[in-house]
């Protein structure tokens, strides 16, 4: 019997997430990844379109992410954060902080961001628990996504990803993010019951729902009327972090900030799991007591990794960097002028672009979205030419590396154009 390879040996132990194994197509046999491109094991060059998950900001193999990794696990690799605390942790907090919208003040570590959401809920029932008011109502955008753990789930859109849990999740309210005045009516209703805890929103780009983008002018309007009533607003920028619409932060084009803010995703670049909820002095005074009932009980293993801090704070430095605020105009720019040649093809709708991500529907007669077979095709049609896109459905997008070439660029933008026109 033959040595078996590297996908009969993956086949025989390995359970891929958001994959139907009866289904797709094989796995991609990825051997290593510079900059913007994967390589795979038959050595074929496939541009990372998407960012290894929306993830991998600066690209793969960055020297200054390798070396702030080496240097770190030299030094110190993991220590409990209960009772315990270490340099990149405390100065990842001082770097992060001041970069984010408002006056947020303390940082709460844990490792993805369905945690980073969880983190958030938990902080803003329990804090409202600790005033002596049971206030445990959410609210959330209509098509939200959130995450994959039970209370990021019930704060996310009921669907296909729900359904076996829908009778375990807790209920929330949602508004569209239209912003019409029945939206502001039913909003201030709920606000003024005094039973809602907080508001949780994906700023400008709603990402795994479909790419939806959506002007600030209706969240600055349910942001006021949340802060009216005290209602607590949890900007998730999960995916949206770190200058994927444009600004470093979405939630800076707010005319009041959050109260709490998810990070993960681009935080190491996607090199290691970290997440961060960054939330306000009065939401952490809102715990301190003497009197144990009042902790907020909750930890990870990985809480504040020396190694995953010290990846992220070279990353964050990057991101603060003029050269990256020039890359991610350029990416737009190149983005917007690709959105302007999809909207003139007949099977096209809705091309649209904020900051590095380009996104639009194929019409699709079959209205199965996300199970879409158009989605198994495009990436069929893509790897043939070298360029790694997971639609969603029959939505396809372009969220690539900050440090895409212009070249690369084109590339990605031609195939999606072809794709297009040859439907």
């Amino acid at each position: 019997m033959g040595q078996k390879n590297l996908l009969e040996r993956d086949s025989a132990v390995i359970w891929h997430p958001f994959t139907q194994s009866g289904i797709e197509q094989p796995m991609l046999e990825v051997a290593r990844a510079k900059g913007a491109s994967l390589f795979l094991s038959s050595g074929q060059e496939v541009l990372d379109g998407i960012s290894s998950w929306w993830c991998n900001l600066h690209g793969h193999g960055h020297p200054a992410i390798i070396a702030a990794a080496t240097k770190q696990l030299e030094t110190l690799d993991h220590v409990l954060f209960a009772g315990c605390t270490h340099e990149p942790a405390v100065e990842l907090a001082e770097q992060l902080l001041p970069s984010l919208p408002g006056d947020l003040t303390k940082v709460f570590y844990s490792d993805n961001g369905s945690t980073a959401v969880e983190v958030a809920l938990k902080m803003a029932i329990q804090w409202w628990f600790n005033r002596g008011q049971e206030r445990n109502t959410i609210i959330a955008l209509e098509d939200s996504y959130h995450g994959d753990t039970f209370g990021a789930m019930a704060a996310g859109a009921r669907g296909l990803f729900t359904k076996p849990f829908d009778q375990m999740l807790f209920d929330v309210r949602r508004i569209s993010t239209a912003g019409s005045n029945s939206d502001l009516e039913q909003l201030e209703s709920l606000c003024s019951s005094g039973t809602v805890a907080a508001f949780i929103f994906e700023p400008l780009v709603q990402g795994a729902g479909g790419m939806l983008m959506y002007d600030a002018v209706a969240l600055n309007r349910y942001v006021d009327i949340c802060k009216k009533y005290g209602v607590l607003c949890i900007a998730d920028e999960v995916m949206t972090g770190f200058g994927r619409t444009g600004p470093l932060f979405a939630s800076s084009v707010l005319t009041q900030a959050p109260d709490l803010i998810c990070l993960s995703k681009g935080l190491t670049n996607g090199s290691v799991p970290l997440a961060v909820t960054a939330c306000s002095e009065d939401i952490f005074q809102g715990f301190i007591a003497n009197d144990y009932s009042r902790t907020f009980f909750h930890g990870h293993t990985f809480t504040g990794n020396p190694v995953a801090a010290a990846i992220a704070l070279a990353s964050l430095s990057i991101s603060l960097s003029d050269d990256c605020d020039r890359a991610r105009k350029r990416i737009n720019a190149a983005h917007k002028s690709c959105a302007a040649i999809l909207r003139d093809i007949p099977r096209v709708s809705s091309a649209r672009v904020t900051g590095t991500i380009l996104a639009f529907d194929i019409i699709d007669t079959d209205n199965k979205g996300y199970i879409s077979s158009i989605k198994n095709t495009a990436m069929k049609f893509f790897l043939q030419h070298g360029i790694l896109l997971r639609p969603l459905g029959n939505i396809v997008y372009c969220m690539p590396p900050y440090c895409t070439t212009d070249a690369e660029l084109g590339r990605m933008h031609e195939w999606m154009v072809n794709f297009a026109k040859n439907l």
